[in-house]
């Protein structure tokens, strides 16, 4: 037989952290607003946040008071019951249909590997080498004067653009 939890319920440590957790902010919070002290915005931003902490613990003690009758969980284990008349037969045809389609997809991508680009990769998967040519300037001269700035010539290199055929 399960023990019976009354009063705070089985997670009594996350309920006195969460109350610890309020008092010392709301006591810091206060202390900031009616103590004058240089750092009173310090202590009321201080104060706010460890408030907000307190939150964390709240949830815990809530979350893990939830009390969940047996019934319903059987499902979300895999317990499910035999008799459970028409619906059971829909339910396990969907469930050997799921498995099945799954287990197909799993199984095509353990024998063909992971999905491949045509760009990236050959038929085989291996990598495609894509060679690449220098191309020399034609009929141009190296440097070329582009603008005289106070008498004095500015020259700038030419330069070209190499693309691959495509």
């Amino acid at each position: 037989m399960e023990p019976v939890h009354r009063g705070l319920g089985r997670c009594v440590c996350c309920f006195w952290l969460a109350v610890a957790f309020d008092i010392v902010g709301l006591l810091v919070l206060l202390i900031g607003v009616f103590v004058n002290v240089f750092f009173y915005d310090l202590l009321i931003y201080a104060g706010a946040i460890v408030i907000f902490l307190s939150l964390i613990w709240w949830v815990f003690w809530y979350s893990g008071n939830i009390e969940v009758p047996p019934a319903e969980l059987e499902d979300d284990v895999g317990l499910l019951k035999k008799d459970r008349g028409a619906l059971s037969g829909i339910s396990g045809a969907v469930r050997r249909l799921s498995s099945r389609v799954s287990g197909g997809i799993r199984t095509s991508f353990r024998r063909n590997g992971a999905p491949s680009s045509r760009s990236q990769r050959s038929a085989r998967g291996a990598p495609v080498a894509v060679p690449m040519a220098t191309m020399t300037p034609q009929g141009v001269t190296p440097h070329t004067p582009v603008s005289s700035v106070a008498g004095c010539d500015v020259e700038m290199p030419h330069t070209t653009t190499e693309t691959s055929p495509t």
